[in-house]
C-alpha cells in the first residue's frame, strides 16, 4: 500500500485471501509521534513485506486494527517524515496491542558529517572549511581489516587525500603531511599512524569531538600552514561504570569508564594491541616479510572541584615496532632487516574556571616526547646497530573566553619550547660502525592570539582573528655562513658563527590575521568568504614520496626559512527539507612561500647540516569542493566530487643542485586533480546497518626514468624532470554489514559484529613504481598494497 499523508477516518484493512482459513486474532494498538506524544494519521502499516496481502493504516486518532494468523510475523510502519518502524509480533489467540512510537527524521540526531558549527542556537559560524566528524558514523563505516580509523574516515571528505593506502598522514588542501597540525587532547601528534601508515593512532572506543580546519583556522592554532585535525577524547562517566572492547583482525582492545567519587571524579582507560602479524602474508604477498606489531592507551581522569572550577588530565601512550627487509640497512651496515621502533608519550593537564556565567578561562600545560629509532641486526653477529632521534616539546597557554548570545571574544597567551635530536648512531659491539651523533636543535616560540566572532544583524556574521608568533632559534649551536649564489655545501662555506646555551641564533616572527564573513542569502542559504595567514617553523625533510616515522624534524634556523601560507576561500552553503539534506560548494586558493624540497641525491641521514641537502621555493594549490549530503533518516550518506591541483616551483640559482626542474613549476607528489567519495549508510533495523563506501581519484605523480644509461653492459635508468609521470587512477569501494546486539537489546551487554569487505571487486590499485636492473636490462615494476579482497569480522562490545 503506497504511503499516505492525508487524514483517514476509519482503518481500512485489506481482506485476506479466502484461501487461508487459519483462526486469526487481533493486532492492534496506536501510533504517536516520539516526542510530541501526538497520535499519527496516515501511517501505513504493513506485515510480512506484503503489502497486497495485508495491511492497514491508522485513523485520525492514531489507532490500527488488523486481523492475523497466529505466529510470528514483522510488522513495518512507515509515514513521510519518519523514520520506518519494525516490529517482530508473536500472534496469540487472545491477540496482540502493539503501540508504537515513530521517530521524526527532523528531530533525528545527525548521522554524518557536519559542515559548519554554531556559536549560539541560532547563529551559524562564519567559517568556511570546517568539518566535525561523528564518531558514530566512523564505526558503522567499513573498515580495512575491522580497524576503524579515523584518517581513513577523513580521507572520504572533500579536499583531503594521502598518497597511497600505506601513507603516514594525509594532504589537506595541496598541503604536505607535515603541514597539518594535528592534535589529541591539546597535544600533538608527530606520527599519526601504525604500522607504516596503515591504521592511524586514534583509540577509536573513546573519541568525542572531531573538528578539521582546513579552510578559516582559530587564531588560536598556530605553527602549521595547512590544515588543524583538533581530536578530543570523551571525558570519563561520573555516574555509571561502563567497560567496553573488541577484537578485530588487527588488534584487541579493552575500555574501562570508572567513576571514582560519583558526580564528581571520574577516569577513562583504554587500551589497544596489535600482535596478530602472522596474519598479514594472507592479506598480500607484498607483506609476507612484514613484522608488525603496535600498542596505545589513553587514560583522561576528569575532577569537577565545583560548579565553577574543573580539573582535566590525559596521558596518551603510542609504540610502534616493524620490521621489513624491502628497505635499505643503515650505511655501513651490513643488516639482515630494518626495524622501525617508534613511541609517543604525550600529557596534558588543563585546568578550567568560569568566572562569571559569561567569561570563563582555562590555562593548559602539555608535554610531548616522540622517540623513533631504526634498528639493524648485523649479519651473522648478535650485534644490533642503532640510529635513534628524538621531539621534544613542552607548551604552556592560557586563554579567556567571553560569550553573548550573539557575539564571543577569546584572547591568550602560549609559549612552546623545541627539542630536536636529529639522529645518533649506536654501533653496540660493532667494530666496523663508528659513532655519530649530530648537533641537538632548540628552539623557543611565543605567540598571542585573539578571536572575535559576532552576528550584525539577521544576514550578516563575521570571525576576525589576529595571531602573532615570534620564533627563537638557541643554542648551543654552530651556525654555518655561505657565499651567496652559491649552491650550499662545503665549498661554499666560508665562514660559521658559535653560539652558546640559550643565545639566540635566528628570530622570526610575524602577524597572522584570520578572516571569516557569512551573508546570510536566507534562513536556509549563505556565501561565505575567508582569508588566512600561517607560518610554520617546525617542518619534516624527506625524499621520500610519504615521510618515514623517522623522518627528520628540523626547526628554521639561519639557513632555512619559515613557511608562510595565504588562503583565500569562497563557498555557498544550503540546507533543505527541514535540515535532512545540505549542499556545500568551496573553492580555495593557496600560495605558499619557503616550502621545503630535496636537492638531487639528496642524504639527510646523520646531516649535521641538513640546509645544504635542502632547497626552497613556492607552491600554489587551488581546487573546487562540492558536496551533497543526507544527514538524518533510515539511509544516510554523502557524495563529493574535488577538482584540486597542486604546483611546485623551486629556484635558487642556475646550478643543477640548486633548482628541481630547471626552475620550471612541477606536480607535487600528491597532486590528484580528480577526486570522487560517496559513502552510504542503511539502518534496516535495530540489529542491522549496512555501509557502503567508494573511492576514485587520479593517479599521483612520479619520477620515471627520461632515459637510460649503459655501462660495462648494463643498463641504468637516467631521470631527469621529476614527477612527470602518473600512476594508474585509483578506485575502490567497500562493504561492512553491522549486527547490533543480536537477541540482547534489552541487557546489560550489548554486543556489535561488523563483517567488512576492503575492495570488495579486487582492484589493483599500484602504491608506486619502482626500476630494477636485472640481466643487463631496467624493469618498471608496480607496488601494490592491497590487491585483493580482504574479508574480516570483527566484534565489538559494552557492559553497563
Amino acid at each position: 500500500m503506497p504511503v499516505n499523508d492525508s487524514p483517514v477516518n476509519t482503518p481500512r484493512p485489506v481482506p485476506v485471501q479466502k484461501a487461508e482459513k487459519a483462526v486469526e486474532s487481533t493486532l492492534s494498538g496506536t501510533v504517536r509521534d516520539s516526542l510530541t506524544g501526538r497520535p499519527l494519521a496516515g501511517v501505513a502499516i504493513v506485515v510480512d513485506y506484503r503489502r497486497s496481502l495485508m495491511g492497514t493504516t491508522s485513523d485520525n486518532d492514531g489507532h490500527y486494527s488488523i486481523r492475523l494468523a497466529p505466529g510470528e510475523h514483522i510488522v513495518v510502519l512507515r509515514l513521510v517524515g519518519y523514520s520506518p518502524g519494525r516490529r517482530v509480533v508473536n500472534m496469540t489467540n487472545d491477540g496482540v496491542v502493539l503501540d508504537v512510537n515513530m521517530v521524526s527524521v527532523a528531530s533525528m540526531l545527525e548521522e554524518v558529517v557536519v559542515t559548519t558549527k554554531g556559536f549560539d542556537e541560532t547563529v551559524r559560524q562564519p567559517l568556511l572549511g570546517v568539518n566535525q566528524l561523528n564518531v558514530n558514523v566512523l564505526k558503522k563505516m567499513p573498515a580495512a581489516m575491522g580497524e576503524v580509523d579515523l584518517l581513513r574516515g577523513l580521507q572520504m571528505l572533500p579536499g583531503v587525500t594521502s598518497v597511497g593506502e600505506a601513507a603516514n598522514g594525509v594532504n589537506i588542501r595541496g598541503g604536505t603531511t607535515d603541514q597539518n597540525l594535528v592534535l589529541l587532547d591539546d597535544t600533538p601528534i608527530f606520527n599519526p599512524t601504525h604500522m607504516f601508515g596503515l591504521f592511524s593512532v586514534f583509540p577509536p572506543d573513546v573519541l568525542g569531538t572531531i573538528d578539521l580546519y582546513k579552510g578559516n583556522v582559530p587564531a588560536r592554532f598556530g605553527g602549521r600552514t595547512a590544515a588543524v585535525l583538533d581530536v578530543t577524547l570523551r571525558n570519563p562517566g561520573l555516574d555509571k561504570a561502563q567497560l567496553s572492547g573488541g577484537v578485530s583482525f588487527v588488534s584487541d582492545k579493552l575500555t574501562a569508564d570508572i567513576p571514582i567519587i560519583k558526580g564528581k571524579l571520574g577516569i577513562l582507560v583504554a587500551a589497544r594491541g596489535a600482535f596478530n602479524d602472522f596474519l598479514l602474508p594472507k592479506i598480500s604477498d607484498n607483506l609476507s616479510d612484514i613484522r608488525a606489531k603496535f600498542g596505545d592507551g589513553a587514560v583522561k581522569a576528569f575532577w569537577r572541584i565545583n560548579n565553577s572550577n574543573t580539573l582535566t588530565a590525559t596521558a596518551y601512550y603510542s609504540k610502534d615496532l616493524f620490521q621489513t627487509a624491502l628497505l635499505a640497512n643503515l650505511p655501513n651496515v651490513n643488516g639482515t632487516a630494518t626495524r622501525y621502533d617508534h613511541q609517543t608519550l604525550n600529557l596534558m593537564a588543563r585546568w578550567f574556571r568560569r568566572l562569571s556565567s559569561t567569561i570563563d578561562m582555562q590555562t593548559t600545560v602539555s608535554s610531548v616526547d616522540y622517540t623513533p629509532k631504526i634498528l639493524s641486526p648485523e649479519l651473522n653477529s648478535t650485534n644490533v646497530v642503532t640510529l635513534e632521534s628524538s621531539v621534544l616539546q613542552r607548551q604552556v597557554k592560557s586563554n579567556l573566553n567571553y560569550l553573548l548570545t550573539n557575539q564571543k571574544l577569546e584572547i591568550g597567551i602560549s609559549g612552546t619550547q623545541y627539542q630536536i635530536r636529529p639522529g645518533t648512531l649506536l654501533p653496540g659491539q660493532s667494530d666496523r660502525v663508528n659513532y655519530v651523533t649530530t648537533p641537538t636543535e632548540n628552539a623557543l616560540e611565543i605567540a598571542l592570539h585573539a578571536d572575535y566572532e559576532r552576528s550584525i544583524g539577521p544576514q550578516l556574521a563575521i570571525s576576525v582573528g589576529l595571531r602573532y608568533a615570534q620564533f627563537l632559534a638557541l643554542g648551543p649551536s654552530l651556525v654555518r655562513q655561505y657565499r651567496a649564489g652559491e649552491p650550499r655545501d662545503e665549498l661554499s662555506a666560508v665562514d660559521s658563527v658559535q653560539y652558546g646555551f640559550g643565545q639566540v641564533s635566528k628570530t622570526y616572527g610575524g602577524f597572522e590575521p584570520r578572516l571569516g564573513v557569512r551573508y546570510s542569502l536566507g534562513p536556509n542559504a549563505s556565501l561565505k568568504f575567508g582569508y588566512n595567514l600561517m607560518r610554520q617553523y617546525l617542518q619534516v625533510v624527506t625524499n621520500t614520496t610519504t615521510p618515514l616515522p623517522t623522518s627528520r624534524w628540523k626547526t628554521s634556523d639561519a639557513n632555512i626559512k619559515p613557511q608562510i601560507s595565504q588562503l583565500v576561500t569562497a563557498g555557498y552553503f544550503l540546507t533543505f527539507h527541514k535540515n535532512v539534506y545540505e549542499l556545500t560548494v568551496e573553492g580555495y586558493y593557496r600560495h605558499t612561500q619557503n616550502i621545503i624540497d630535496y636537492r638531487p641525491g639528496a642524504d639527510f641521514l646523520l646531516q649535521a647540516y641538513p640546509e645544504t641537502q635542502l632547497l626552497q621555493g613556492q607552491s600554489r594549490a587551488y581546487g573546487l569542493e562540492t558536496m551533497i549530503s543526507k544527514k538524518k533518516g533510515e539511509l544516510t550518506g554523502w557524495l563529493n566530487y574535488t577538482y584540486a591541483r597542486t604546483m611546485n616551483q623551486v629556484y635558487e640559482g642556475s646550478a643543477v643542485s640548486q633548482n628541481v626542474n630547471g626552475g620550471a613549476w612541477y606536480r607535487a607528489n600528491y597532486d590528484r586533480p580528480h577526486t570522487i567519495n560517496a559513502a552510504v549508510t542503511i539502518d534496516v533495523d535495530r540489529h542491522n546497518s549496512f555501509g557502503f563506501t567508494f573511492a576514485y581519484s587520479t593517479g599521483r605523480p612520479y619520477t620515471a626514468p627520461t632515459g637510460y644509461v649503459t655501462i660495462d653492459d648494463l643498463q641504468y635508468p637516467y631521470y631527469g624532470e621529476r614527477n612527470q609521470a602518473r600512476l594508474p587512477d585509483y578506485h575502490r569501494l567497500d562493504f561492512v554489514w553491522n549486527v547490533f546486539s543480536p537477541s540482547m537489546k534489552q541487557r546489560r551487554w550489548e554486543g556489535r559484529w561488523a563483517f567488512t569487505v576492503y575492495n570488495l571487486y579486487g582492484r589493483k590499485n599500484a602504491y608506486s613504481v619502482f626500476f630494477k636492473t636485472e640481466n643487463g636490462k631496467t624493469n618498471a615494476y608496480q607496488l601494490q598494497i592491497f590487491a585483493a579482497p580482504i574479508a574480516s569480522l570483527a566484534y565489538n562490545f559494552v557492559f553497563k
